[in-house]
């Protein structure tokens, strides 16, 4: 085996090592994000239970996406 065949060699070999390195951290990454997706689906979607679970116990017209009606007296004329 010449030098240049061993050069080639270890190049080929630290090359894929390289790749295999770059591909774990990529692998990490996109987990680390999928799981803080999850996460903050979880606590959305517990905020959005516990508003519509108030909603349902407020009388009727007292809910908060509801517009209360307006008195039509004006103030001292």
């Amino acid at each position: 085996m010449t030098v240049e065949e061993a050069n080639r060699r270890a190049e080929t070999l630290f090359k894929k090592e390289q790749q295999l390195r770059e591909a774990e951290k990529a692998m990490a990454e996109y987990r680390a994000e999928l799981q803080a997706t999850r996460e903050k689906t979880a606590r959305l979607r517990a905020l959005r239970l516990a508003r519509e679970a108030a909603n349902q116990k407020l009388p009727r017209g007292k809910q908060t996406n509801q517009k209360l009606p307006r008195s039509k007296e004006k103030g001292a004329a």
